[in-house]
């Protein structure tokens, strides 16, 4: 019929307030919940919602945000999105906001700075309240988000301790987690193990190789240097699994008198029992890996990965939390200064380590 709204039209206050019988300013008073509408009668009130939910009304939250100035939304800034290390974090990030008002707006930098910092003003260009940094080992601070923080951006940084630099970060604790690593291997009878070290410049595979380092000393673990490799920087995710590969196999080529090896994360790890496979070095009967992170592929070769897991959804809904408190109490926040916070690992156990054969009991420890 001619002049009749259709369902694909918006609602409005004045519509609600056409078909109840009421002013545009008491529609709206009731609706937005304002202060002055516990002045409103009940009955009132239950009309005005009443029509207002036949008619099929919902808020315009985009002309709510200009009155208030406010967004209620929350930009999140991946470096790498196919990195399997961003995927429980993000799912950690969303279920911390479920609920909140808030919303994520996503962007994924594929590990480039310029698109980094491009993607980054093009969020503040839409008036982002906060700012979550999902870091991988190739992410550094190009001066932009400090300038941002400076400005009075709230801002969180998850999976690199950016502390230092001012920045309220939510790491794993690394060291622990290099150290938990040998100790299983350990246990399970290892002496000489090899290892693959993360790149030079990340301070994860320094912190790491420290927790290694400290197990190590007083015990007769032999890690030499012809069975160390490390891996080469600026490699997107996936190519660590190439990486991992070569460099398995040739510590296995140069030298076999090794039964262990840990690699810097899950995949190379991974990388690494194609590589010694390649090279005639049965996983785990001949070699036991060890991996660090939990990505979810590790679970599904065969034979399954151990690894050190960090508690990355965990982690996600962390940072999170302390955005949401830099939010609504940026007085109390700015007062805590910028401290970061490490969660603990664990240890994965599955099939790619086991006891080394003939190891009595006696040559290890509980």
């Amino acid at each position: 019929m001619a002049g009749q709204r259709t369902k694909s039209q918006h609602i409005t206050i004045v519509d609600v307030a056409r078909e109840s019988g009421f002013s545009a300013s008491t529609v709206s008073i009731v609706l937005n919940e304002a202060p002055l509408s516990r002045y409103v009668a009940a009955t009132t009130k239950e009309q005005i919602r009443t029509t207002a939910e036949r008619l099929g009304y919902h808020p315009d939250l985009f002309a709510r945000s200009l009155r208030s100035r406010r967004t209620h939304t929350i930009g999140v800034m991946i470096f790498d999105i196919s990195d399997p290390f961003c995927t429980l974090i993000l799912r950690g990030i969303e279920r911390a906001l479920h609920g909140t008002g808030y919303l994520p707006l996503m962007m994924d930098a594929h590990n480039n700075r310029e698109q980094f910092e491009g993607y980054l003003r093009m969020l503040v260009e839409r008036r982002i309240e906060g700012l979550i940094v999902v870091a991988n080992w190739l992410f550094q601070e190009c001066g932009l988000l400090a300038r941002l923080q400076e400005r009075g951006l709230p801002i969180v940084v998850v999976g690199r301790d950016l502390s230092t630099d001012g920045f309220r970060s939510v790491v794993v604790e690394n060291e622990m987690g290099g150290a938990m690593a040998i100790q299983h291997l350990y246990e399970l009878g290892h002496r000489r193990i090899a290892a693959i070290r993360g790149p030079v410049q990340l301070s994860d595979s320094s912190s790491r190789w420290e927790g290694i380092q400290r197990f190590c000393s007083g015990r007769d673990i032999t890690i030499r240097d012809v069975h160390v490799r490390t891996l080469p920087d600026l490699l997107d995710p996936f190519s660590v699994f190439e990486a991992g590969a070569a460099l398995a196999e040739e510590i296995a080529r140069g030298d076999s008198d090794f039964s262990a090896l840990i690699g810097f994360d899950d995949l190379t790890a991974l990388g690494a029992m194609r590589g010694l496979t390649q090279a005639g070095v049965r996983v785990p009967e001949e070699c036991s890996v060890i991996g660090f992170d939990d990505i979810p592929a590790a679970s599904y070769t065969t034979p399954g990965l151990t690894t050190i897991r960090q508690p990355m959804e965990e982690m996600g809904a962390i940072t999170t939390e302390h955005l949401l408190k830099m939010l609504s109490n940026p007085e109390t926040a700015a007062a805590e200064g910028t401290p970061v916070q490490k969660l603990t690992p664990a240890l994965i156990a599955r099939g790619s380590t086991m006891v080394l054969t003939g190891n009595t009991s006696s040559d290890t420890e509980p």
